[in-house]
Order: C-alpha cells, then structure tokens, then sequence
C-alpha cells in the first residue's frame, strides 16, 4: 500500500507529536535509497581519478611531512605530543578531514540533488544518510594508515580504544549538524559552498590538529570555546594514551551536538520546500 500525503498549509511545527513521528518514519523509509545513493557517490568519487583512494593518504602524509620540516628547522615552535609527531599530525589529520567531510556533506547533497528535490517526492533524510554512509568509508579506508601509523611510530594504544568510535561518531554528528543548518541556503546561493572552503581552512588553524591544546592566553581559550577541539582531542586520546584531558568540554560539546542535531533537523524539513520552491521558479 503507497503512503498517502497530505498537504496543508498549517506549519507541522503546529503539531509537533505528530511531525516527529512523520520524520521518524521518514528517516526509516529513506535507509534503501540513501544505500544507493551512497554507493553511487563513492563510485563516482574514485571513477575519474588516477590515484584513487590514495587522495584518503596524501593530504595527512604532506601535513606531516611540512609541519615536522618546519619543526625540525625550527620556523614554527610546537609543544610536546602525546605521541610522535608525525603520527600525532597525521592521525588528527584524518580525523579533521572526516569532520569536514561531515560538514560538506549535507551543503554538497543538497545542492547535486536540486534536480531531483523539485521533481520527485522522495524522503530528504536519504541525502543526509547518504553522505553519512560516505563518511564512514572514507574513513574506513583512512584506518588503513592510522593502523600503518601506530605499528611504523610504535604508538602505545589503551584499552580504551574500544570507545573511541563512540567520540568520533560525535564529531562526525557535530559537523552533520553544521551541514544540515547550511544546507538549506546551500542550495540556495553557492557562496554557502565557496565560503565554507574558505572557513575550513581557517577553523584548521583554531583546532589542536598540528599543535598541542594551548594552556594560557588568549589563542588557548579561543581553542578550548571551539566545539570541535573537546571532540577531536578525546578521539585521538582514546584511541592512544587514554588519558583524558577534555571530559568537561566532550560533555558539553556533545549534548550540544544532539540537541541541535534535532533542532536542525526539524528546520531542515521546514525550510527546504521554501528553497526548492524558490529554485524553481
């Protein structure tokens, strides 16, 4: 039996009991197509380039190849590392690059699929699962090279290693959570797109990526206010020394995550129509 759709012209905001439910069932009815639209992204992403899945490696390889050169010459000043250095850029690297892949996602999404949203009815959550699911592969392919990593440097892993996918799993929401609020006016103006480049690579600089967390001044509390840093930092701690030095911050960082996961969503699925309405007019 085919669902039936109701269309009036009331806010579903006006009865909230029964909206969630709806995006409940959506988000169920939306896993086959977001699986196909998933496997068909990855193989588009890897079709037309030479090097393949060896774009996961490059980009952790020359951060850690430039930054150690610039230590080693002394040009930049970096602290002491839990682990060594090479490994330390390379593995928070990696985690850096799936919480931008989480963030673009969505913006990305939305806007390949402008055809498609003013032309079929279909659950818009399969978009948002769609790239999740391209997140946890690229990421799968970067553990090759974290494992690489550990064994080559001898990095010393706790058994606390077993919950750090539970942390990067909040960085990943985190930056769903960022894509899905862009999202709507992503599809709108492409400077969302642009912008969000240009932002990424400055947010680089204010996450303990290539440098310890700072512990006085006034650039150390501007990296502890950063959402990403608790997170990031409590991935990479679990997965090594399991010593957690950010269990306040992940806390915070992580019911801020949830929570506006759910606000976002929920104006999403409110101001999406009004942009594919303007779209295609």
């Amino acid at each position: 039996m085919r669902p039936e759709y109701i269309y009036t012209p009331q806010s579903e905001l006006r009865h909230p009991k029964r909206m969630f439910r709806q995006m409940w069932r959506d988000l169920l009815a939306s896993r086959s197509l977001a699986w196909r639209l998933m496997v068909r992204d990855i193989s588009a992403q890897y079709r037309q380039s030479f090097l393949g899945i060896a774009w996961a490696f490059i980009p952790p390889i020359a951060m850690a190849v430039g930054f150690t050169l610039a230590g080693n010459a002394r040009a930049i000043s970096i602290g002491e590392t839990d682990i060594p250095y090479p490994a330390y850029v390379m593995f928070s690297t990696a985690l850096w690059q799936t919480f931008v892949e989480s963030l673009q996602g969505p913006v990305q999404a939305s806007t390949d699929a402008k055809p498609m949203l003013a032309r079929v009815k279909f659950p818009r959550e399969a978009l948002i699962l769609a790239k999740l699911g391209e997140v946890g592969f690229n990421f799968g392919i970067k553990m090759i090279l974290i494992c690489a990593l550990f064994l080559i440097f001898r990095v010393p892993v706790s058994w606390t290693i077993i919950l750090a996918p539970v942390a990067l799993i909040h960085l990943i929401l985190l930056g769903t959570f960022f894509g899905i609020l862009l999202a709507p006016l992503g599809l709108l103006y492409k400077d969302v797109s642009k912008g969000l480049t240009m932002l990424t690579g400055l947010w680089l600089f204010i996450t303990p990526v290539v440098y310890p967390v700072p512990n006085e001044g006034t650039f150390a509390t501007i990296v502890k206010l950063n959402p990403v840093t608790p997170l990031l930092v409590t991935t990479r701690e679990l997965a090594t020394t399991g010593i957690l030095s950010q269990q306040t911050g992940f806390w915070v960082a992580s019911l801020f995550t949830l929570l506006g996961l759910v606000v976002t969503w929920v104006g999403f699925r409110i101001a999406l129509p009004f942009a594919i309405e303007r779209v295609s007019s």
